[in-house]
């Protein structure tokens, strides 16, 4: 596994085409195999939202860049208060050479 770089930026997340919130985010991004870019992160939005997209199977992040990520929250549980969860990424992710170092 080597570790590409950092991706950052703010968009809207959305469950099953439909906005549930802005978000920031900062994802770190993975070569794990030739060709397979993975990346994990944080992903910060209001508090409400945030407890509404978590624990959702049909996530993405439509990135204000135009990129609509692939998204899952990989904690268990998310605090009431909480605006800030731990995300993974399989999908829309920039190519390998593509990545800021």
């Amino acid at each position: 596994m080597r570790h590409l770089g950092v991706l950052r930026g703010s968009g809207m997340v959305e469950g099953s085409g439909q906005a549930l919130g802005r978000a920031d985010f900062e994802f770190d991004g993975y070569l794990v195999k030739p060709g397979e870019v993975v990346a994990s992160g944080e992903v910060r939005m209001a508090a409400e939202a945030l407890n509404n997209a978590f624990g959702r199977n049909d996530l993405s992040l439509r990135t204000d860049d135009g990129r609509v990520l692939a998204l899952r929250f990989s904690g268990k549980r998310l605090a009431a208060e909480s605006d800030v969860a731990h995300a993974d990424v399989r999908g829309g992710l920039p190519d390998e050479k593509d990545w800021r170092r």
